[in-house]
């Protein structure tokens, strides 16, 4: 007990501060001039939202989505806002050809690539699971495999340009809930690949950075529609949403939180897990990879 108060309790004391405050930087919209951005599941909502934010900040702006109609009216207001470009490729993330290829594509017709805000998510309704495994088949294939299949292929340009990725991910995917099982095993996966992939980026020095962003309930059509008499809740705006993701990418934080509660951040930033993720880096012996 002694060693404790003595020892433990100061260095806990010390790692909560800087975990909380260390993040000081002030984001400036100007930190997007110029940028070369790719956003996915830009048709509607938060990802039509972060388009917008992007053109108006005068970055370069490559959007998909299924509907080539909806997107060519979003590349047509992202012009208007100033956008310093804007192209669409419309696609499906059900098909990893398309993936790798939108991506590419998307390198070619900006010149690069300096931020990839994977924002796609597959059609889902709340409802309870009943050993439909094709839907936790979808969930996982758009939600999270398409993910990595993205990422994959952009890293060659991140790698150039110390680039970004913005993981658009949900509260679902840090606690559970009812009725979204297939959906938040999903997100699930993505808080374990993508954190272990930064860890990965630290030791071998690939100065890239990874942004999960846990968003709670958004004010957005599809999540309005998906708890219509399921859910009593009112969601947070999408607008300040979508601009708290670019904040939060813009300045290579690991995690960012969105919701309208303002205890989302401290229940769930949870430094116990950053505790022990920091104590179990120590055992390792990285050597092998960082000289490879």
């Amino acid at each position: 007990m002694a060693f404790m108060k003595k020892y433990l309790l100061p260095i806990l004391v010390l790692f909560l501060a800087y975990y909380y405050y260390s993040e000081n930087e002030e984001f400036r919209p100007e930190m997007l001039r110029g940028k070369k951005v790719i956003v996915t599941g830009a048709s509607k909502g938060i990802g039509r939202e972060i388009a917008y934010h992007l053109a108006k900040m005068g970055a370069h702006v490559v959007v998909t989505a299924r509907s080539k109609e909806s997107l060519q009216k979003v590349v047509s207001h992202c012009l208007e806002l100033g956008a310093a470009s804007a192209h669409y490729i419309a696609g499906t993330m059900e098909d990893t050809t398309f993936a790798e290829q939108f991506v590419a594509k998307a390198g070619k017709l900006m010149g690069g690539l300096d931020m990839l805000i994977l924002n796609h998510i597959a059609q889902t309704s709340m409802s309870p699971f009943i050993n439909d495994i094709s839907e936790v088949r979808k969930s996982m294939e758009v939600n999270f495999f398409s993910y990595v299949v993205l990422s994959i292929a952009a890293l060659p340009m991140l790698k150039q340009s110390n680039g970004s990725i913005a993981v658009v991910s949900s509260m679902a995917g840090k606690i559970a809930n009812p009725l979204i099982a297939s959906y938040s095993a999903s997100k699930f996966a993505l808080d374990g690949f993508f954190s272990s992939i930064r860890k990965e980026y630290s030791v071998t020095n690939v100065n890239v950075s990874i942004t999960l962003c846990i968003l709670g309930l958004i004010n957005t059509d599809t999540a309005k529609e998906a708890i219509s008499g399921i859910l009593e809740a009112e969601g947070a705006p999408k607008e300040e949403c979508a601009l708290e993701i670019i904040k939060g990418t813009a300045l290579r934080q690991d995690q960012m939180f969105y919701d309208k509660s303002l205890l989302t951040y401290f229940l769930l930033g949870n430094p116990g897990r950053r505790i022990l993720e920091f104590l179990t880096m120590r055992n390792y012996n990285f050597d092998k990879f960082i000289n490879n």
